[in-house]
């Protein structure tokens, strides 16, 4: 018989930093129902497990086999193992797909809820200089990828456009500041030079569409702030991702309004990027394994909260990092209000064949940049599908109307689904493409480098 979920199971060795704990494979088929748990056995700490998926599409069919790919260039030798010898090391399997430079370790809010663990006043900020060599250490190791700049809140410094304009002149061709939009929202002279030094996209925290979510998880009012955050873009052409991070009973019934806002920003607004709350960094001590947001219960709500103008057939497994880390589909949207799937149906019947992990991560480097930058000059066609219902049946266009709609009016949907210690798997951690710098340049895992213990401790973020 499965053990019951509770905290006493479920954090018996998931909640410290044990290195068996943490070393151990899971095995995966525990399922009660529609669950699927992740079961480890540590020889100190006993048998625990961590609730991983709930509900369709089924847990076997969410699959999308790689074949791994060998980096040209690693940090780091196998020593005491995975997730040890992050850095990286010969064990992991994909290249970087985005690297996040941390340029400031203090935030202006301090949020309930922040990944980082973000300080109010972090201390000295590193200098240019610093940042140079990180910027260099990661054309070292993964040329080509996308940059993401990111704290602590950057916005914090005066000298980003400094730094946005240092990525360009080095060779980084997408480069994204990862923001709680509070600077950009009262000045907007300071988007005006980011834009000026060749910023690319702003990874925007937007938890909901009204206050009392932003009360929950960001300790106060927000919502006219990142509202005039959006305004700035949009005069200044700047595009945006909008990133709730979602916490069950808190927000996830603003998943709908969301995207309805999201459809009506478009084209400023190029993306939603769900975030299902993990457990680390500073989080709510009461969040149990059963409260736990999964990627297939996100699908659901979004189909359901936009009455079917999302259809959860539409997002497929990714081709980057590890199927069970997240999902992602693109989406047109005609002017009229109707939204049509541009992502291929993913097909659970079918077999996939193994493909190369580096094609994956190429595709998502160019996708990220398609789809999240601001969308070229020129509005949305004018023979618009205007007057008709949303997704009722479309009148033909032309190829020249439906190039330029796939260029303006594009929308990603996507969620990454965060490891945290209760349900750290090492095959997600090797199949991982985001990458943060650490201080000394090696690039870590997010996940790994952002796992703390339920005491605080940390694996690797100073």
């Amino acid at each position: 018989m499965p053990a019951e979920p509770n905290e006493r199971v479920g954090e018996a060795g998931g909640a410290s930093l044990c290195p068996q704990c943490l070393s151990l494979i899971p095995s995966w088929r525990e399922r009660a129902g529609t669950e699927v748990y992740q079961v480890k056995e540590c020889p100190r700490h006993g048998r625990f497990r961590a609730l991983i998926w709930r509900g369709p599409p089924d847990f076997d069919s969410w699959r999308r086999p790689k074949l791994p790919a060998r980096l040209d260039h690693y940090e780091c030798s196998v020593e005491r193992g995975c997730p040890f010898d992050c850095g990286l090391c010969p064990e992991h399997r994909q290249r970087t797909c985005t690297a996040i430079i941390e340029v400031a370790q203090g935030c202006d809010l301090h949020c309930p809820v922040c990944y980082a663990d973000a300080p109010a006043q972090g201390g000295p900020e590193p200098d240019l200089a610093l940042v140079e060599t990180w910027y260099r250490a990661v054309l070292r190791s993964a040329a080509g990828c996308n940059i993401q700049l990111s704290g602590g809140e950057p916005t914090i410094r005066d000298d980003l456009p400094k730094i946005v304009a240092m990525g360009r002149g080095l060779g980084f061709s997408f480069i994204q500041i990862n923001t709680n939009g509070l600077r950009l929202a009262r000045d907007r002279s300071y988007v005006a030079a980011l834009v000026k030094a060749g910023l690319s996209s702003v990874f925007l925290q937007f938890d909901a569409a009204s206050d009392r979510a932003y009360q929950r998880l960001r300790g106060r009012a927000l919502l006219a702030e990142k509202l005039r955050a959006l305004d700035a873009c949009q005069e200044h052409g700047l595009g945006v991702v909008l990133v709730p991070t979602i916490v069950s009973g808190v927000n996830l019934d603003q998943v709908g309004p969301i995207l309805e806002l999201a459809r009506e920003r478009s084209p400023t607004v190029r993306g939603v990027h769900f975030q299902p709350m993990s457990r680390f960094g500073r989080y709510p001590v009461n969040l149990t394994e059963n409260g736990r947001l999964t990627l297939p219960e996100l699908i659901m709500a979004i189909e359901e909260q936009s009455k079917g103008l999302f259809p959860a057939a539409s997002f497929r497994p990714p081709g980057c990092e590890n199927a069970l880390c997240s999902f992602q589909g693109n989406f047109l949207l005609h002017p009229g209000g109707r939204v049509h799937p541009l992502s291929q149906d993913h097909n659970p019947d079918c077999c996939p064949r193994p493909e190369p992990a580096e094609q994956g991560a190429l595709r998502a480097i160019a996708r990220a940049a398609r789809h999240w930058a601001a969308p070229p000059p020129g509005g949305p066609p004018a023979r618009a599908a205007g007057g008709r219902a949303a997704n009722s049946p479309a009148q033909p266009i032309m190829l020249d109307e439906f190039i330029t709609l796939a260029r303006q009016r594009t929308l990603s949907v996507s969620a990454m689904a965060f490891q945290d210690v209760w349900n750290l798997d090492l095959d997600r951690v090797r199949d991982c493409c985001i990458h943060v710098v650490s201080p000394d340049g090696r690039l870590v895992p997010f996940c790994l480098y952002n796992l703390t213990s339920a005491g605080g401790q940390k694996l690797y973020r100073p």
